[in-house]
């Protein structure tokens, strides 16, 4: 199904969203007939409660979507997508005195559930098509929609469909649709032009590893998207149990969401200059693999203990902001699958990120609020340096005891990092483990829609 508004062609059923305090209101002021069907099927507008309204020949009349109350509305986001994907197939037209704001948010969720991964078998999402609400933009919250779309769908598909040389062919048809250039530096030409790390971390597998590199616009400030394109993490020689093996094929999440969010930019037509860097590899295990022990020396020069193999994200990441540094952009962004540490810190629903630039951490989190895109600012915890300088190397990929992972993980990344470039990490998680409203299990862009928002403030835009 298009993640698109439904043309309003005048026969949009009415879809009333009520408030459940307003219930008794809004019966007031109907047809007695329509109030005695409502009264009689219980209605009392709960949250994501709906009730449909028969006409007298039997078709739809209207329908009624709860909204609940303020308290339960704060437990959850887009809420009207839970309620639609309830309702009978059809178009509706959304009735309401929903705020601009809210109902952007809630139309755009409406799109989002209509998103179903259905590459293998069947399967579809909300059926019931919405009409653009009156002051909500249209094409943009489409735009958004196709954005997120193409995150999920990268990253549900599994690594047989998505290694290496699938998601760089996924990167020239992105770049293809806007006009964008791209290069590619793959397999043993990163050795050669100072990869190193790059190349430590893919050179086991039977697709080569290799380095995209996007380019998009002329004007406007610079602006530097990475993000970790491990299309299967095996965990290397260092072999992960099989448990936690099962949804590596997400471990590209950090590729897809700015993928995602490239798509965005480039689409809505952006004043910027557009960098996207994705380091592409799989970890896998063969005789040629990285191993414990060994130390590897970066493309900016430091040297790096390996004490775990399965903490190869960083590694490729470092070789690849160490590049993007050399260009000084304006502003630069990684988004990365990073570590699990967060995800036991936040969650599954929160994009941790790391931040030296205060003003730009205001204007993230006033953007997360706005468009329900949630974020959450983790510290950049200087005195934590001292757990990742091993001894006998520079650094150490895997700190010991334990402590502070994804923070430790975010100052590994910071150390390559040009001294004037303003950087912002992301640690994601990139997959949304139950369903929820607009939200499928599977795949999902976190802090991407935070970020576009963001921009205009954050760039001077």
């Amino acid at each position: 199904m298009p993640m698109t508004f439904a043309t309003d062609r005048g026969d949009a059923i009415p879809l009333h969203v009520v408030n459940q305090d307003a219930v008794a209101g809004w019966m007031a002021m109907q047809p007695a007939r329509i109030a005695t069907w409502v009264q009689a099927s219980g209605f009392e507008a709960e949250l994501g409660r709906v009730t449909v309204i028969p006409a007298e020949d039997g078709t739809i009349a209207a329908a009624l979507i709860g909204y609940g109350d303020t308290a339960a509305r704060k437990r959850g986001r887009f809420h009207l997508a839970g309620a639609a994907a309830k309702l009978p197939e059809g178009t509706y037209q959304l009735v309401t005195d929903l705020d601009a704001g809210a109902l952007e948010i809630e139309a755009l969720g409406w799109l989002l559930g209509t998103y179903a991964f259905d590459r293998y078998a069947k399967a579809s999402g909300i059926k019931a098509r919405l009409v653009a609400p009156e002051g909500v933009e249209a094409g943009r919250v489409e735009t958004i929609a196709e954005g997120e779309a193409l995150t999920r769908e990268l990253i549900n598909t599994p690594a047989c469909d998505m290694g290496p040389v699938a998601l760089e062919a996924a990167c020239v048809d992105l770049a293809g649709k806007h006009g964008a250039s791209i290069d590619v530096i793959r397999g043993e030409a990163l050795i050669e032009q100072n990869f190193p790390m790059i190349h430590a971390v893919g050179r086991a597998s039977d697709q080569s590893p290799r380095l995209i590199d996007m380019r998009w616009g002329d004007q406007g400030p610079t602006l530097t998207l990475v993000g970790k394109g491990v299309c299967f993490d095996t965990g290397g020689l260092n072999l992960k149990p099989g448990t936690s093996m099962g949804l590596m094929k997400k471990d590209m999440g950090g590729a897809a969401t700015v993928m995602g969010l490239a798509q965005m930019i480039m689409a809505l037509g952006l004043r910027v200059q557009l960098r996207v860097l994705i380091p592409a590899v799989e970890n896998a295990v063969s005789s040629n693999s990285f191993r414990p022990g060994d130390i590897l020396t970066s493309r900016k020069g430091l040297t790096v203990e390996i004490n775990n193999t399965d903490a190869e994200g960083r590694l490729v990441l470092a070789d690849t902001l160490a590049f993007a540094s050399e260009d000084s952009p304006d502003l630069m962004l990684s988004m990365a699958t990073l570590t699990g540490a967060a995800r036991v810190a936040v969650g599954p629903d929160l994009a941790p990120y790391y931040s030296d630039d205060d003003a730009l951490a205001v204007a993230l989190d006033a953007a997360a609020r706005k468009v329900a895109d949630p974020v959450w600012r983790m510290p950049f915890w200087t005195p934590y340096e001292s757990m990742i300088e091993p001894g006998i190397a520079d650094l150490d990929n895997a700190p010991s005891g334990g402590f502070a992972g994804s923070i430790t993980a975010a100052l590994f990344l910071r150390r390559f990092v040009g001294e004037t470039t303003r950087y912002t990490h992301f640690d994601i998680y990139g997959w949304n483990p139950t369903a929820a409203p607009g939200r499928p299990k599977g795949g999902v862009g976190m802090g991407a829609r935070a970020v576009l928002e963001a921009l205009p403030e954050v760039l001077g835009l």
